[in-house]
């Protein structure tokens, strides 16, 4: 399963499409020019318990990095796989 993202500069979505339907979906906003807010995680029944949520900050904190960007993970999923994984700490606000 491919991890998509797109962005329109005020808001993101990172998200898993199956038979072009978007199952699941992390979203996120700007906070300015230099972070994101994560501010919602949502997998369908079909795909839960596949890691799908941890694949989505996976690839938020590889986008992150690459960006020199910092986050603010508002969403209570999010925000316990960042709390549960210390590596990720230099992305954090």
């Amino acid at each position: 399963m491919k991890v998509q993202q797109d962005d329109t500069g005020k808001k993101g979505v990172f998200y898993v499409e199956v038979d072009g339907k978007r199952d699941a979906l992390m979203t996120y906003t700007w906070a300015g020019s230099d972070k994101i807010i994560i501010d919602h995680t949502e997998v369908s029944s079909s795909l839960r318990g596949k890691g799908i949520g941890y694949k989505f900050v996976e690839a938020a904190v590889d986008f992150l990095r690459k960006k020199n960007l910092k986050v603010i993970p508002l969403c209570p999923f999010s925000k316990s796989v960042f709390d549960k994984t210390p590596e990720y700490a230099d992305v954090l606000m």
